[in-house]
């Protein structure tokens, strides 16, 4: 198939699942989405803060 028949199908078709998704996308994010950020924000914090220092073993 030439590069530039290729490159126009493409185009084509990515314009067709453009148009298909605008259908369900929804206008406002709902709680799940919302859910889901703030865990990830959580998680980066988390991950972020400062280490908590290991435990020495006692010597008897």
């Amino acid at each position: 198939m030439h590069c530039d028949i290729h490159l126009v199908l493409h185009t084509l078709r990515a314009a067709e699942l453009h148009e298909a998704t605008a259908a369900f996308h929804p206008a406002r994010p709902g709680l799940r989405h919302r859910m889901g950020w703030t865990l990830v924000e959580l998680g980066l914090r988390l991950a972020q803060a400062s280490p908590v220092p290991a435990r020495t073993a006692r010597v008897v």
